[in-house]
């Protein structure tokens, strides 16, 4: 399985170390690299990430007070040059513990090691609905209206700040509600819907063209974020002939 992280590091070669650490790595997606602490908690309030490599000691916010901050969902290895920390990254219940300078395997037995967490997790959960089961739509709030959405007619969903529009098969004008992309990302179908960009999530079936970094859907061309690139490319390849 797939595994996307970010990097947190305000010094910058151990950041540009860890990021070919992780390119290198197969089952690792890298998502954004941070040089700072508050940067990396705007992107995470959006975006989910499965695993953090995490420096500790850096100004205004430390990694320490920075994992209690996170959804308890994405797991934390904890990169520093200073062992006095260990006890505190344990007790925040990190996956690893990195004592810099390290090579690239013993980055690779911290990353098998969440690995191995993850397959756990995935293999504890109960088996996914089929296709026939999954949500065929949702209700959204719409000026003081509950809208019954259909999602075999969404083309994409657009985020603005604090809202969404949403773009329908023949509906000229979008549904507008209040919502994040984040937790309506976590509503829809994994295998029908993709989050390409920080501001769209596309319908996968109405993908027109795919345009060097862009996509078509109903003449509207959404560019596909570097960090969204590779899971893109996946989908793309796996229904290539």
């Amino acid at each position: 399985m797939k595994i996307s992280c970010m990097i947190v590091d305000d010094e910058p070669m151990a950041l540009n170390l860890v990021e070919s650490y992780v390119n290198k790595t197969p089952f690792l997606v890298l998502k954004k690299k941070c040089s700072n602490a508050i940067d990396a908690l705007e992107f995470i309030k959006e975006e989910t990430v499965d695993l953090l490599f995490l420096d500790i000691q850096m100004p205004d916010l430390s990694g320490i007070e920075f994992s209690k901050m996170i959804p308890k969902t994405t797991r934390i290895i904890f990169t520093t040059a200073f062992d006095q920390y260990a006890l505190e990254g344990f007790k925040v219940e990190a996956l690893d513990y990195l004592l810099k300078p390290f090579d690239y395997a013993e980055f690779l037995a911290a990353a098998n090691k969440a690995s191995t967490w993850f397959s756990m997790i995935n293999r504890s959960k109960p088996a996914a609905a089929s296709v026939s089961e999954e949500k065929e739509f949702l209700f959204v709030k719409s000026e003081y209206k509950q809208l019954r959405i259909t999602l075999a007619d969404v083309l994409y969903f657009e985020g603005l700040k604090d809202y969404i529009k949403i773009w329908l098969v023949n509906n000229p004008k979008p549904i507008l509600t209040l919502m994040s992309l984040k937790s309506l990302q976590e509503e829809l179908p994994e295998n029908t819907f993709m989050r390409v960009h920080r501001s769209f999530i596309i319908a996968l079936k109405h993908i027109e063209v795919v345009e060097r970094s862009q996509i078509i859907i109903n003449n509207q061309r959404i560019t596909i974020a570097e960090q969204y690139k590779p899971g893109f490319l996946e989908y793309i390849n796996s229904n290539s002939l």
